[in-house]
């Protein structure tokens, strides 16, 4: 029984090792190739075979879900942080943009299956981009009671936006100014003018 017992452990150890080699290698093979690259591939370079790899992940969004969640937890720490220290919901929320764009763009075609996660409640991303979706609510409608964002828009909105300036970034017709102007082109879409203070009729210039 005891040896039985010291086998399954064996396994266990075994099998959680695998795992965690497999992410480390399908991090690598992420960042240079793209999501789009073999999962075969990856378990080629991983030392494992390809029946391994679907074990642990059995498709490529499972696997983009294990990645992700180390940044999922730096992501909510962020939102944390954001909600403890800025006051000013206009910078708040723009805050908690950049932190979800810095999100998007952890591999280089990840826009897309958390584009179709929001549409495909199967898929294991789903329910991270829900959360994320929520907490951009959250934050968008603190700034629109402030009269700081545009009344109409909504937080998926803005999700979906983040994703669609993070893919246009990687397009063809992109240069080392797209970056900047797609944020500030969607900004613009959210935004409210800031007022401007207004004179006291008593500081006005006085009558002849």
């Amino acid at each position: 029984m005891g040896e039985a017992a010291a086998g399954e452990r064996r396994q266990r150890t075994d099998k959680q090792r695998n795992r965690t080699h497999i992410l480390e290698v399908a991090e690598e093979f992420f960042a240079e190739q793209g999501i789009t690259g073999s999962l075969d591939a990856i378990a080629k370079r991983a030392g494992v075979g390809p029946g391994t790899l679907y074990r642990h992940f059995p498709n490529r969004e499972a696997l983009l879900a294990a990645l992700l969640q180390a940044r999922d937890e730096e992501l909510e720490a962020r939102r944390i942080a954001i909600q403890r220290e800025v006051t000013d919901s206009r910078a708040a929320l723009t805050q908690w943009l950049q932190a979800l764009d810095k999100w998007v763009t952890a591999f280089d075609g990840l826009p897309e299956p958390l584009r179709a996660a929001l549409t495909e409640g199967t898929s294991p991303l789903a329910l991270t981009c829900q959360g994320f979706v929520t907490t951009t609510e959250d934050f968008l409608r603190a700034a629109q009671r402030d009269g700081h964002a545009n009344p109409r828009v909504r937080g998926r909105d803005l999700f979906l936006s983040t994703l669609a300036t993070a893919w246009a970034r990687g397009a063809a017709l992109a240069d080392e100014s797209s970056p900047d102007a797609l944020v500030s082109l969607m900004r613009t879409g959210w935004e409210t003018p800031a007022r401007q203070p207004t004179p006291d009729s008593d500081e006005g210039p006085s009558a002849p």
